[in-house]
């Protein structure tokens, strides 16, 4: 029984802007890492069904249309159809298109008929977008560095337009050192939005920090 603990390597490539992906066999469940962080299911996935029972599984299952910017292996998707039973509209925007024939090949993204990838830079999509979203899920990350356009007003402004009313937010921020903890906190002292509400959520799998944002009604 010794070897189901070890984590065993299925699949490994290099990719352009992830560098480092592996799909490993890890206690029982087929997890995506890169070189240095867990980029889809095992604690990754823990972290975000977390965040998406505190919106609420039944009010998530009502909604109609939700994006996703940052797939990797798409394992808050698996529990957005799986756990939660969403047959809505579900957008993934991925930059890494790598990433995305990996999640199709090991963990069947492809097989999901409520499911629309589209390879584009989260930011770049957001701009151009019409559509207006229920919920949207920010999971962004290159190995362990997050962009730091996710921080900034206008794009964080921009989010808050693309919410429907009632909609949310699910944002997984990842807190390593002092000036990330000084990141997050100036985000959140910074955050102005009318008929917004922010909140976090006690510190998960250590390192995680998830935010929420809420539109309030008016």
């Amino acid at each position: 029984m010794g070897s189901y603990f070890l984590p065993i390597n299925i699949y490994s490539t290099k990719s352009a802007i992830s560098k480092t992906l592996e799909v490993t066999w890890a206690n029982g469940e087929l997890v995506l890492d890169s070189a240095n962080t867990n980029y889809s299911y095992g604690s990754l996935q823990r972290i975000l069904k977390y965040g998406l029972e505190n919106i609420g599984f039944e009010k998530i299952k009502q909604m109609n249309e939700i994006l996703v910017l940052g797939v990797a292996g798409g394992s808050v998707i698996k529990t957005l159809v799986e756990d939660i039973k969403f047959t809505g509209a579900i957008t993934g925007v991925e930059i890494d298109a790598e990433i995305i024939t990996l999640a199709n090949e090991h963990f069947k993204l492809n097989e999901i008929p409520n499911l629309q990838i589209i390879i584009d830079d989260a930011f770049e999509f957001v701009l151009k977008t019409t559509k207006k979203y229920d919920l949207i899920l920010i999971d962004i990350f290159q190995d362990t560095t997050m962009p730091a356009f996710l921080f900034e007003s206008f794009f964080t402004k921009r989010i808050c337009f693309l919410l429907k009313q009632k909609g949310f937010v699910l944002f997984n921020t990842m807190i390593l050192d002092e000036p990330n903890s000084f990141r997050n906190k100036k985000y959140l002292a910074d955050f102005k939005e009318p008929h917004f509400s922010m909140r976090t959520l006690p510190r998960v799998e250590q390192h995680n920090e998830l935010i929420i944002i809420e539109s309030v009604a008016l």
